[in-house]
């Protein structure tokens, strides 16, 4: 299966309400519109996890950062513009998103992805899209594809076959956590 038949499939399950197991700029992630809190809750319920431990957002551009939260400071316009590894910013002010997708505190964690699949995915779907890591909650991260568990494959909508192949570990994003006082705090390097 070809790259624009895997964002077509992609596309059709997303606006159904399904998830989605994706390749992503970090690790194999599992993903649904970050707007449906059916969708948001039907990933809660495959992982096993707690609602309380908000997920993340991935969204395609700087400029879409400030339609789901506080509009980014010029630190942390600076931070995006600078940094080469994946990175993932909790943002304050969350807002437009699925409810049962924000964390108590009101925040959210939002990353701009540079990888070309996930960019025209997003772009093509013209919403952020909830990016988790692709294993029940508390086991073992899956690094590749081929390590990702059974009952996560079957338990999604639709996997993408683009990547599938690849044996390259990647590791998840760096987070930061953006306060009110424009201070960051690192969360994971």
């Amino acid at each position: 299966m070809n790259f624009a038949k895997d964002i077509e499939n992609c596309l059709r399950v997303l606006n159904a309400g399904g998830i989605i197991l994706y390749p992503t700029d970090t690790i194999w992630g599992i993903g649904c519109d970050a707007t449906n809190a059916a969708a948001v809750a039907k990933i809660y319920a495959l992982k096993q996890r707690d609602e309380k431990k908000s997920m993340l957002i991935l969204v395609a551009s700087e400029n879409e950062i400030k339609q789901y939260s506080k509009a980014p400071s010029d630190k942390i316009k600076s931070l995006l513009a600078t940094t080469n590894k994946p990175l993932t910013i909790i943002y304050p002010n969350a807002k437009k998103l699925a409810a049962n997708l924000i964390n108590e505190d009101g925040t959210i964690a939002i990353r701009v992805v540079k990888d070309e699949f996930c960019k025209i995915l997003i772009d093509a779907f013209g919403k952020p899209i909830v990016s988790t890591s692709a294993n029940i909650s508390g086991e073992k991260l899956a690094p590749i594809y081929s390590e990702i568990s059974k009952d996560i494959v079957s338990g999604v909508d639709y996997v993408c076959e683009y990547r599938r192949e690849e044996v390259i570990i990647a590791l998840p994003s760096r987070i930061v956590k953006w306060t009110e006082q424009d201070e960051l705090i690192v969360m994971r390097e």
